[in-house]
């Protein structure tokens, strides 16, 4: 096999958890009488953490008297409801399992709360995948390498023994800055052209193209 690990981003690129996402932001929105945002904009929104997308959901972000209680609001709805619409993508458990049964180690690293990804994790990821880490107190977010250089460090693997697999371009500049490669996923919450114009040169159509991807 070319790597012996992958370091995999969890929103867009694992699990479809937009929906989830879109209701749970246009729910605290309209708790405080704030206009709505619409699927395409929520999708444009995530990918730097859910502060970040209740700073580009809110009105004026930060600057907005409300934020931080549109904020909180966002935060306790969603961890009542993030599985309500959440699921792998198709034959990401599949893969998963293949890949696992050739000895390949896999790790998570996510912008989302620790407490989320512990969930997500659980209950769909842990028979297959070694290690997730998501935000934490003292761990800077993607694309910061921090996330990354843990992983490695937990799985017991180089550098130059794993790829980066994530759907967007912060998952292209993280892999950069951890010094990875990147195999970009076409299924998730960015369309090829946009992963192209951030640098994108590896892509994934399906799941099983990652298996292929791998063993060159």
């Amino acid at each position: 096999m070319k790597y012996k690990a992958i370091i995999w981003d969890l929103d867009g690129t694992l699990m479809d958890t937009l929906q989830d996402l879109y209701l749970a932001t246009n729910h605290a929105l309209k708790t405080y009488g704030m206009p709505e945002r619409t699927l395409d904009e929520v999708r444009r929104f995530v990918g730097n953490g859910v502060r970040r997308l209740i700073q580009l959901a809110v009105p004026k972000g930060e600057e907005n008297p409300l934020f931080e209680d549109v904020f909180k609001e966002f935060k306790a709805y969603y961890v009542v409801h993030c599985q309500d619409n959440t699921d792998l993508y198709d034959g990401i458990a599949d893969t998963l399992k293949a890949l696992k049964q050739q000895g390949i180690r896999m790790a998570v690293v996510s912008n989302k709360l620790q407490s989320g990804v512990d969930e997500l994790y659980r209950d769909y990821l842990s028979a297959t995948i070694d290690v997730a880490i998501g935000e934490r107190p003292g761990m800077q977010r993607k694309p910061a390498p921090d996330m990354v250089d843990l992983a490695l460090s937990e799985l017991g693997v180089n550098k130059d023994e794993a790829v980066y697999v994530g759907d967007s371009d912060v998952d292209i500049m993280t892999a950069r800055n951890a010094g990875l490669p990147c195999i970009s996923v076409l299924w998730g919450f960015r369309d090829r052209d946009f992963l192209i114009q951030h640098g994108a040169t590896t892509f994934a159509e399906k799941p099983t193209d990652i298996i292929k991807e791998i063993a060159r």
